[in-house]
């Protein structure tokens, strides 16, 4: 592993300043506080990606033990994600292996692309599902009987 350069703070007013910025940008940079805490610099996207995957992790945990019990979550159990609240205890184990599978894959690539864009149909379908005519329709039963054919315009 090769060792990491640990800047001073004077280095940032003077020469080794576009080091110290190079370095971050390629992945992180240190600096030692006079007072001998250590601060590092990570590019923006980097630490959104790192909040993302702390967020959805802790989510995770959070349903499956809420999944556990023998009832279905309640809002004040859901918290910030009451938005699953309209689906049944099948649903939400299917929400939490997708997500789950997906974060996995966040974590390795570390982009969270895939994480934001599965979170967000989970939650188009959530607010479709919470209108009672189209959960009528989308889980309803159907049989060929209700369709009719049409002559073109």
């Amino acid at each position: 592993m090769p060792e990491e350069t640990i800047y001073q703070p004077s280095d940032l007013a003077g020469a080794k300043r576009t080091e110290f910025l190079q370095k971050a940008r390629e992945g992180s940079a240190r600096v030692r506080d006079k007072d001998g805490t250590s601060l590092v610099m990570l590019p923006e996207s980097h630490v959104s990606w790192l909040r993302l995957v702390a967020t959805w992790s802790g989510h995770l945990l959070r349903l499956r033990e809420l999944l556990a019990r023998e009832s279905l979550p309640s809002l004040g159990d859901l918290g910030d994600l009451a938005w699953l609240r309209v689906f049944d205890r099948d649903d939400l184990n299917e929400f939490v292996d997708e997500i789950q599978q997906v974060l996995i894959a966040s974590i390795a690539d570390e982009n969270a692309d895939a994480l934001e864009e599965a979170v967000r149909a989970w939650r188009v379908t959530a607010k479709q599902i919470d209108d009672p005519l189209r959960r009528a329709v989308l889980t309803g039963e159907f049989s060929l009987t209700d369709y009719v054919a049409v002559d073109r315009p």
